[in-house]
């Protein structure tokens, strides 16, 4: 039985959102497993952190301050990439929690354009720029437990992750053809450093919801998304897989 081995050395990731929380642990990932990364993020100061942060990589890494709501703002960094694209992760998303009542036509557009429009239009620019002698074509979008089973306050972040597993298996069937595998990773309750900042009483409810009875790491989001990126995933597509201790059991 072969043993896993995370070597992405000569391939290139796009890590979208990739300059914090989740998205900067993937990138980081991505690095030191060899391979190269293009950070596209909205916040220039999330890149500036993250630049200095992974000065050892400089010789594999670069940062594009993308928006992905924006077309002319992925057309821009696509023109600037330096090579073709063998990963794609679509993990760049926001949210605007409100319940239903309250939620304003502003709360809606804002996180339908970036978590659902962001991903047509990253997925839409890069298609024709992966590497067409490859067979190692990834894509991954990012999703969330809440796609799968709602939650309260969160009608447009919920509709936008239910929408990206719509679109992963779409995308699946009608690229595989093509040579590309596509699937979605559902993470759960993640700490990260906004979780870290909430009273310790939250963060203990949150965990007492979980059948393993804790919160997961940003480690093991990465795990999952090294994993459906490398050769020994090469038969898995139009999948989801949760990421979650069992919460949405």
């Amino acid at each position: 039985m072969a043993t896993l081995n995370f070597n992405f050395a000569g391939k290139l990731a796009i890590v979208t959102g990739g300059a914090a929380g989740i998205g900067f642990k993937l990138t980081t990932s991505y690095l030191e497993a060899g391979g190269k990364v293009v950070v596209w993020d909205y916040s220039q100061d999330a890149l500036n952190n993250a630049q200095k942060e992974l000065g050892k990589y400089a010789s594999q890494v670069t940062f594009q301050q993308v928006d992905v709501t924006n077309r002319t703002s992925v057309e821009a960094a696509i023109k600037a990439l330096p090579g073709p694209v063998d990963i794609l992760v679509n993990n760049a998303g926001i949210t605007r929690d409100k319940s239903f009542a309250k939620m304003t036509d502003v709360d809606w557009d804002a996180v339908i354009s970036t978590n659902l429009t962001g991903i047509y239009n990253v997925t839409k620019g890069l298609f024709e720029k992966f590497n067409t002698a490859s067979s190692h074509k990834r894509v991954i979008n990012i999703s969330s437990v809440v796609g799968l089973y709602g939650n309260f306050g969160q009608a447009n972040y919920a509709a936008t992750k239910a929408g990206v597993i719509g679109f992963t298996k779409t995308l699946a069937k009608e690229l595989g053809r093509k040579g590309f595998t596509v699937n979605a990773i559902a993470p759960g309750f993640i700490k990260t450093a906004m979780t870290n900042a909430m009273p310790k009483e939250v963060l203990e409810g949150m965990a007492a919801k979980v059948p393993l009875q804790r919160l997961g790491e940003v480690d093991d989001i990465a795990n999952a998304c090294l994993f459906l990126s490398s050769e020994q995933a090469s038969y898995i597509t139009g999948t989801v897989i949760s990421v979650d201790g069992g919460i949405v059991l």
